[in-house]
């Protein structure tokens, strides 16, 4: 079969791979309909050392299940079922909890064991507690946002909740990709009356305020941080979804939160030390977050998919198939791109 292999910086290739099949009986094989590139697969793709094996990339993915281990018993062959970025088991105590991404027995795609999803055909382990089937055909209109819930919806969702976002909170997304503008959704589906997008590219603040923002801050750093304060009397804001990972972005965060306030980190630290620790400290700051357990939210955001209250399929803006998959990663990695969704 046929998938994606990063190899190092900037070499992602599409090549051919041992075929998908069933190895453990809670495995399932799933045939790939629709998949695509994440923010976070831009962070090998820039620094990633030279591998002679490579790696099998994307965790991002729709599919229809061709195959089950003697030990399935809740999905079924021929469900169309959504996985989330992360396996799971559904069963441990960390997936009672709604931590999917602790899960005792789960893991993450790709790397240089597993399937990724950009590929044809994934194996699916702990097909039970993973995979979501969907009441819609592979071709529905609607694919592009069921295919957010496996990750970017579902980040976005979490990063609010994280930043207890609520009726009436003024709340700061800091990043406009596309788990940024998926944090614009879910802050405003969750009843924030301001929403201010920290962002400085037209593509994405434009979307952001038919998406909900009310505001936008293009400084950056101290300006940024100096806007925010004045658009909230000088407070801060109640609720900051952090959705970018780098040291000045986690510090802008946690510069605009008024005393209180909260914090939800989604995007990858890449960094070891997390700033500003005393005065979040003596200015009673929650910081959560974290991987977001997609499992866990997949079925209370689907009903706002289908009834058509939120349309976060908006933040795909190129589309290609398999092969074409290397010229997504370099529109998305030159900002050409907000995000890029794999047709089969």
């Amino acid at each position: 079969m046929r998938a994606t292999v990063m190899y190092g910086a900037g070499d992602v290739r599409v090549e051919n791979v041992p075929d998908a099949k069933i190895i453990e009986p809670t495995d399932a094989l799933l045939v790939v309909t629709r998949a695509a590139i994440c923010g976070s697969d831009l962070w090998p793709y820039k620094k990633m050392e030279n591998s002679e094996t490579g790696r099998r990339m994307g965790h991002e993915f729709i599919g229809i299940v061709e195959a089950v281990g003697a030990d399935v018993r809740k999905i079924k062959v021929g469900d169309l079922v959504a996985a989330p970025f992360a396996w799971s088991d559904g069963t441990c105590i960390y997936c009672q909890e709604g931590l999917q991404t602790s899960c005792l027995h789960g893991g993450f795609w790709g790397g240089t064991k597993l399937d990724g999803g950009q590929g044809e055909a994934v194996r699916v382990p702990q097909a039970d507690g993973t995979l979501v089937p969907l009441p819609v055909g592979k071709d529905h209109a609607l694919m592009p946002s069921l295919l957010t819930l496996t990750d970017v919806m579902a980040t976005g969702h979490h990063a609010a909740i994280s930043a207890k976002v609520g009726p009436g909170k003024t709340v700061a997304v800091v990043g406009g990709g596309a788990v940024g503008l998926c944090g614009v959704i879910a802050a405003k589906r969750l009843g924030a009356e301001q929403i201010i997008l920290l962002d400085r590219h037209t593509d994405r603040i434009n979307l952001a305020k038919e998406f909900g923002a009310t505001d936008i801050v293009s400084k950056r750093g101290e300006e940024a941080i100096a806007r925010v304060r004045e658009l909230t009397k000088g407070l801060g804001v109640q609720s900051v979804l952090e959705c970018v990972g780098y040291d000045e972005s986690t510090r802008t965060a946690l510069g605009i939160v008024r005393p209180g306030g909260a914090v939800g980190r989604v995007g990858v630290p890449q960094d070891e030390v997390m700033p500003a620790a005393q005065p979040t400290f003596f200015s009673n700051i929650t910081i959560a977050g974290g991987p977001a357990p997609a499992r866990a939210y997949i079925e209370e955001l689907l009903p706002d998919v289908l009834e058509g209250r939120i349309e976060p399929g908006r933040v795909f803006d190129w589309a290609g198939k398999l092969d074409q998959v290397p010229d997504g990663y370099r529109a998305m990695n030159a900002r050409e791109a907000i995000k890029a969704i794999i047709e089969f």
